[in-house]
C-alpha cells in the first residue's frame, strides 16, 4: 500500500469518528495528561545506505553505495504531559517502530533476492504542540480541534538480520547490528491532528486523537558485512544512513485533572408580555329626556376621576346612549349632550381633555333590550370606561 493511499484510508476512517463520537465542545488541555497511540509507518523508501569508510571490497572490486525498500509497518507511542489551559502543551514521549525489509539493491552486486529482516527504532522525545479553539477565530466552539506539534529527542536503531542473496555469485549482504545508548542519533519530528473529546462516554478529559508525523534520525550506523556460501566474511564495513518515517496514528488522551466543560449558556426566557390592567367601568344614570347630571351622578364621576388618577389610566372612553322612547334621530343628540356632560364634569375634577375619548350611541346599544317607545331607566346611561 502506497504512503498517500494509507493516508487517504486513515483519514476516511478517522474523520467520521472525530465528527460523529463528539458532543461537547473540545476544551483546552490543563494540568497532567497521558497518551497513547498507535498506526501504520512507512519508511521514506527507498533508504540510502552509504558506506562510512572505502566500502566493501570483493576480489579487488569496490562496492559501495546500496538502497533498501520496507514494507508497511507499525508505530506506537506514549506520552506523559502538561497541559497550560491556553492551547500550549508540552510532552514526553517514549516510541517504537517497526518494519520489515521489502528489497535490497545496489552495492555494486547482482540483483539480490532471497531478502529479509526487520529494521527498529526506539525513541525518545520532548515535543511542545498547540490546540488550536475556532473560538479565537470567531467561529464558535467546535468538537473538533486541530493542533500542530515539534520534537526533538534521541533514537535507537536495531537492524535485524537484514540479508540478501546476489543472483550472480551467491554471496549474502548482511547486517545484524543493534546500536548501544552512545550509539543512538539525533531525532525530531513535525506533528499535525485532530482531536474531539469523548464526554458522551461519561469521562471527563478523554480526548480522541487522529494525527500524522514525520519522524526522522541522523547519521545512523550500521555494520555490513558480504559473506560467502559457507558464512565466511569476504568484506565488511559501517554503512551511514539518513532515516525518514511517516506514520498515521489513532490514539487516546486523558488529561488526568481536566475542569468539567463550561455549561451550556442558559437562554433567558423573554419576560412575559405586560398584562394590560382590566378596565374598569362606572355607569352614570339619567332622568327622562334629561342631560344634566343629578348629585349621584355627580358623585359617581368624582369617584372615576379620582381611580383615573390613581391607576394612571391612559385613556378615558366616556360613551353616551338612551332609551328607545324617542326618536332614533333625537335619542342620538340625547345621547351626545349627555356625553359631553359627563366630559365636562371629569374635566372640572382634573382629568385633561386629551385623556377624554366622547362618543354617542343613542338608542343603538341598550343595556336592557325593550320594544320600540318603552322608557327604560338602565339604558338612559353614560359609561366612563377607564384603561
Amino acid at each position: 500500500m502506497s504512503l498517500k493511499r494509507a493516508l487517504l484510508a486513515t483519514t476516511a476512517v478517522a474523520l467520521p469518528l472525530l465528527a460523529g463520537l463528539g458532543t461537547a465542545s473540545a476544551q483546552p488541555v490543563t494540568g497532567l495528561y497521558i497518551g497513547a497511540g498507535a498506526g501504520a509507518n512507512w519508511v521514506n523508501s527507498p533508504e540510502r545506505f552509504e558506506p562510512a569508510s572505502e566500502g566493501f571490497t570483493i576480489g579487488g572490486q569496490r562496492n559501495t553505495v546500496g538502497k533498501a525498500n520496507f514494507n508497511t509497518g507499525w508505530v506506537g507511542v506514549l506520552s506523559l504531559g502538561w497541559g497550560f489551559g491556553n492551547g500550549l502543551r508540552a510532552e514526553i514521549e517514549g516510541n517504537y517502530r517497526e518494519n520489515e525489509v521489502d528489497s535490497l539493491r545496489g552495492f555494486n552486486l547482482a540483483p539480490l533476492s532471497r531478502t529479509g529482516g526487520f529494521q527498529r527504532s526506539y525513541g525518545v522525545m520532548a515535543n511542545v504542540f498547540y490546540d488550536f479553539d475556532f473560538a479565537n477565530f470567531g467561529l464558535g466552539q467546535s468538537v473538533i480541534q486541530p493542533y500542530v506539534g515539534v520534537g526533538a529527542g534521541y533514537a535507537l536503531t536495531e537492524f535485524s538480520n537484514i540479508r540478501g542473496v546476489s543472483a550472480g555469485n551467491g554471496l549474502v549482504l548482511h547486517a545484524d547490528d543493534k546500536q548501544s545508548i552512545g550509539d543512538g542519533s539525533f531525532a525530531f519530528q513535525g506533528i499535525v491532528g485532530l482531536a474531539t473529546p469523548l464526554t458522551w462516554l461519561g469521562v471527563t478529559g478523554l480526548t480522541l486523537t487522529a494525527e500524522y508525523r514525520f519522524f526522522g534520525m541522523l547519521e545512523n550506523e550500521v555494520k555490513g558485512s558480504i559473506r560467502d556460501g559457507a558464512n565466511r566474511i569476504v568484506g565488511n564495513t559501517r554503512l551511514e544512513t539518513d532515516k525518514y518515517n511517516h506514520s498515521a496514528m489513532l490514539g487516546l488522551r486523558y488529561a488526568l485533572f481536566q475542569p468539567p466543560p463550561a455549561p451550556p449558556p442558559v437562554v433567558a426566557a423573554p419576560a412575559p408580555a405586560p398584562v394590560p390592567a382590566p378596565a374598569r367601568t362606572y355607569l352614570v344614570f339619567f332622568d327622562w329626556d334629561r342631560a344634566d347630571l343629578t348629585t349621584r351622578a355627580r358623585e359617581i364621576i368624582g369617584e372615576a376621576a379620582q381611580n383615573a388618577r390613581r391607576v394612571e389610566s391612559t385613556r378615558i372612553e366616556v360613551a353616551g346612549h338612551a332609551d328607545r322612547s324617542g326618536t332614533p334621530q333625537y335619542n342620538q343628540r340625547l345621547s351626545e349632550r349627555r356625553a359631553q356632560a359627563v366630559a365636562a364634569e371629569l374635566m372640572a375634577r382634573g382629568i385633561g381633555r386629551n385623556e377624554i375619548s366622547v362618543t354617542a350611541f343613542g338608542e343603538s346599544r341598550p343595556l336592557v333590550p325593550t320594544a320600540d317607545g318603552v322608557r327604560e331607566p338602565q339604558n338612559r346611561r353614560v359609561e366612563i370606561v377607564l384603561r
